[in-house]
C-alpha cells in the first residue's frame, strides 16, 4: 500500500484560504458592478485605499527583515526568510508611487495621500503583521503577503474598467502590472514555503495571518463598494 503523500505547506494554505475564497469573490464583483459614474467614483476611492496599503508593503518586509537578524540563535528560517524579503523588497520599490500617478491620470489629487487619514479597515490589516512580526515571528507576514498576490487583479480588469469608466489607460498602470507580475512572485513565495523548515506552530500562525488578511480584503472591497460617493 502507497503511503499517503504529505501536503506541501503552500498547498495545505491554499486549502485553507479557499474557505475564504466565496467571501472575497463576492466583495470583489460587487465593488465592480457596472454602474457608470458611481463606478468612476468607487475606482477613484479605490486608489486612495490602495495606495494606503501599498506604501506600507516595503516598511513591513523591511521590519520583518530587521527582526530574522534577532530572532532566537540557530533559528533555521532566519536567513532563508530574510534573503527572500531582501530580494521582495526591491521587487516591490516604488509601487505606491504608480498609484499616485495613476490617481492623477484619473483625476485625483496625489497630494491628498500625504495627510489623508486611511480606513480603519487598512490600519488593521497592517497593523495586525506589524504586531505579529515584532511580537511573535516575522515568517507571519508571508501569509499577509500570500494573500495579496494570490488575489491579484485578473488581466482583463485594467481594460474592462477603462472601458466602463472612460478613463484613460494611464489610470490603470498598477492594474495592468500587478496582473502581469504578482503570478511570478507567487510562485517564489510558495517555493519558499515550501523549502521552509515550518514547524507546526509556523504553519498555525501562516494560516491565521492569510485568513485574518483575506477577511480584511473582503472588508475593504466591500466598504469600499457600500460607502456613498468613496470613503472621505
Amino acid at each position: 500500500m502507497t503511503p499517503a503523500r504529505t501536503m506541501t505547506p503552500s498547498a495545505a494554505l491554499d486549502v485553507k484560504l479557499a474557505l475564504a475564497a466565496p467571501a472575497l469573490g463576492a466583495a470583489f464583483a460587487e465593488l465592480w458592478r457596472p454602474e457608470a459614474p458611481v463606478l468612476r467614483t468607487r475606482y477613484l476611492a479605490y486608489l486612495y485605499e490602495m495606495h494606503a496599503l501599498i506604501r506600507t508593503s516595503v516598511p513591513l518586509m523591511e521590519r520583518a527583515a530587521v527582526r530574522c537578524s534577532r530572532t532566537a540563535p540557530g533559528d533555521p528560517m532566519a536567513a532563508p526568510l530574510r534573503s527572500y524579503l531582501e530580494r521582495h523588497i526591491e521587487e516591490e520599490r516604488g509601487h505606491d508611487a504608480w498609484l499616485l500617478d495613476d490617481l492623477a491620470a484619473a483625476g485625483g489629487d496625489p497630494a491628498r495621500t500625504a495627510d489623508r487619514l486611511p480606513s480603519p479597515v487598512v490600519a488593521e490589516l497592517v497593523g495586525a503583521q506589524y504586531y505579529w512580526i515584532e511580537h511573535h515571528h516575522p515568517v507571519t507576514l508571508l501569509g499577509y503577503i500570500r494573500v495579496l498576490e494570490g488575489n491579484a487583479p485578473a488581466p482583463w480588469l485594467a481594460d474592462r474598467l477603462a472601458s466602463r469608466t472612460g478613463l484613460p489607460a494611464a489610470a490603470f498602470r498598477t492594474v495592468r502590472a500587478h496582473a502581469e507580475l504578482d503570478g511570478g512572485h507567487l510562485a517564489d513565495l510558495d517555493a519558499l514555503l515550501d523549502s521552509l523548515p515550518l514547524t507546526p506552530a509556523h504553519r498555525t500562525a501562516l494560516a491565521v495571518s492569510a485568513l485574518r488578511t483575506a477577511d480584511g480584503v473582503t472588508r475593504l472591497f466591500s466598504y469600499l463598494a457600500t460607502t456613498p460617493g468613496g470613503p472621505a
